[in-house]
């Protein structure tokens, strides 16, 4: 483990940057995730649903609107979920904050 005099200061202004930078790209994935959530549940669950309900699931029979509204959102959210992991993984390790790495 490195000493307190090795790491960079929190004050220094390119940890600052840094720090910045890494919470500018969270908040951006943070977004586009929300949106295709929003997109999905409202959109296809409520908006869309009936121009959706004229296709039917495969297999089911359902509404295809019925179904977003139903369990299809819910699908997308477990989905963007594990997205949201592994894009913060991704992004812990290009910034050297990844907490899983070390034995």
């Amino acid at each position: 483990m490195a000493d307190a005099r090795s790491r960079p200061s929190v004050t220094d202004p390119a940890t600052v940057a840094r720090h910045a930078e890494y919470w500018r790209r969270n908040l951006r994935y943070l977004w586009a995730l929300t949106a295709v959530w929003f997109l999905v549940s409202y959109g296809c669950g409520i908006i869309f649903a009936d121009a959706l309900n004229a296709y039917r699931l495969p297999g089911t029979g359902l509404p295809l609107g019925f179904w977003f509204a139903q369990q299809g959102a819910i699908y997308v959210f477990v989905i963007l979920i594990f997205v949201y992991v592994w894009l913060m993984n991704r992004l812990d390790r290009e910034f050297e904050v990844d907490e899983g790495g070390e034995a």
